[in-house]
């Protein structure tokens, strides 16, 4: 299953390069699959992993196509990983904590845990060699924006502070953008 989503992925994000670069997207979703495959070996999470941006980021993949190619829980861990883009950053943003913070279902945060860890490991390296300039890059340019929803997601998956990729995670976060104001974080932006 896992080689099959591989396949499937590399298929899907074919020519899409990661923002402001010219690396392969590919290399995400693989190594989100390679970070969750350190935290399980169940195939469908691992599968869930490497195919979780396909929905939300490739105009050709849809739930249903991931359904019937790979079942019912790993379309349900892609769909939980999938973002409205009708709606505006702070809206999605706001949503993907709230969502995250309510969520039951471990392979879900577990997949999360691996998308962010991923992208917060390409902020910090790349915040290392530019500085500030790197949120130029991004839709959201805006620093202070882009730390209360990383900070919020750190409060978001707590109930995973027993494993290092977490451990990892909140550490980057806070060496990338330091600690949020209080009155700033994702409890004050999310309130109805």
């Amino acid at each position: 299953m896992i080689n099959k989503a591989i396949a499937f992925a590399v298929k899907a994000h074919e020519g899409q390069p990661r923002k402001g670069t010219e690396i392969p997207y590919i290399f995400h979703p693989l190594e989100v699959g390679m970070i969750v495959s350190r935290i399980t070996d169940d195939e469908e999470v691992i599968a869930a992993a490497v195919l979780h941006d396909t929905v939300e980021d490739c105009d050709t993949v849809t739930l249903e196509d991931i359904r019937r190619e790979f079942g019912d829980r790993v379309a349900r861990i892609v769909g939980l990983e999938s973002e409205d883009k009708g709606k505006s950053w702070e809206e999605r943003k706001a949503s993907t904590v709230r969502s995250l913070s309510q969520e039951s279902m471990w392979e879900a945060k577990v997949v999360a845990l691996g998308d962010k860890l991923s992208n917060i490991r390409c902020f910090y390296a790349d915040y290392v060699k530019l500085g500030d300039e790197l949120w130029q890059r991004f839709n959201m340019k805006d620093k202070r924006r882009q730390g209360w929803y990383y900070q919020g997601l750190c409060e978001a998956l707590s109930d995973l502070s027993g494993l290092e990729e977490y451990q990892e995670f909140c550490h980057l976060v806070s060496l990338v953008f330091g600690e949020v104001a209080d009155g700033e974080g994702v409890g004050a932006d999310s309130q109805g």
